[in-house]
């Protein structure tokens, strides 16, 4: 049977958790339950659209617990789920692996880049010749 990428598996789970804030959220939520604005304090950059969108994703694929408060205003908690701690311990070993290969990353990149540029520079001078 050949493999087909529109039913891995891995794919699937990396659409839903691989963008730009869901790990930031998620880590947010270590120490305990967070309401919305803290949060948001937490992850400064991202719009409470975002926010919105990224919890409800979050919470649609069982990675948190939303849990409403009769108060008034309604107040609202975030938790994550055993699903979303589970997700922590190979969270945890791309942080290390993150932390421990981002200077080599960095310099790769860097070299890449220039590289890139002296290319960019010789093509260059080789269309005013």
């Amino acid at each position: 049977m050949p493999f087909d990428a529109t039913k891995c598996p891995v794919r699937d789970v990396l659409d839903q958790i691989g963008d730009k804030w869901t790990m930031l959220i998620l880590l947010t939520l270590i120490p305990g339950p967070s309401r919305f604005s803290a949060i948001q304090r937490a992850v400064p950059d991202i719009s409470k659209r975002m926010l919105t969108q990224t919890l409800r994703n979050l919470e649609r694929n069982g990675m948190i617990t939303r849990k409403v408060y009769a108060t008034k205003p309604p107040s609202v908690e975030y938790a994550l789920s055993k699903l979303g701690v589970a997700l922590l311990v190979p969270v945890y070993q791309l942080l290390n692996w993150a932390t421990e290969n981002h200077a080599t990353v960095r310099a790769a990149r860097e070299r890449y880049d220039r590289a890139q540029e002296s290319i960019g520079s010789l093509q260059a001078d080789e269309a005013l010749a």
